[in-house]
């Protein structure tokens, strides 16, 4: 497994901004595939964003207000959040699938309860 780290959560006014970082101390982050999910209880896993194989993926309810980077050294990976919503409130969490599979996935849990993709801690993001 690889240790992913992430920080950069906290609450937040609607309107507001938060950028979501995830750090990576073994590998680099282009040697991945790379992401951001989240999760609210009673709700599933959503995918908000993905780097596949040079593409970008955005969630249709992120599209045009967050936005995924990777940092010069590629071992940090950034998640740029504006005009937050409410319902933007969750547990974030960053994922790396250094096997390159073509794709992150889409899990019911986050993460899931088998082996797929490494995983970060996770943050909670709290927007009122």
């Amino acid at each position: 497994h690889v240790q992913l780290v992430e920080s950069g959560g906290g609450s937040v006014q609607a309107g507001g901004s938060l950028t979501l970082s995830c750090t990576v101390s073994e590998l680099t982050f282009d040697a991945s595939d790379m992401g951001w999910y989240r999760q609210t209880p009673g709700k599933k896993c959503e995918l908000v964003s993905q780097i596949v194989r040079g593409a970008t993926y955005y969630a249709d309810s992120v599209r045009g207000r967050f936005t995924i980077s990777l940092g010069n050294t590629k071992t940090t990976m950034y998640l740029q959040m504006n005009s937050l919503k409410p319902e933007d409130t969750a547990v974030y969490y960053c994922a790396a699938d250094f096997t390159k599979r073509g794709g992150l996935g889409t899990f019911q849990q986050c993460p899931p309860p088998y082996e797929y993709n490494d995983w970060g801690q996770g943050t909670q993001v709290t927007v009122s």
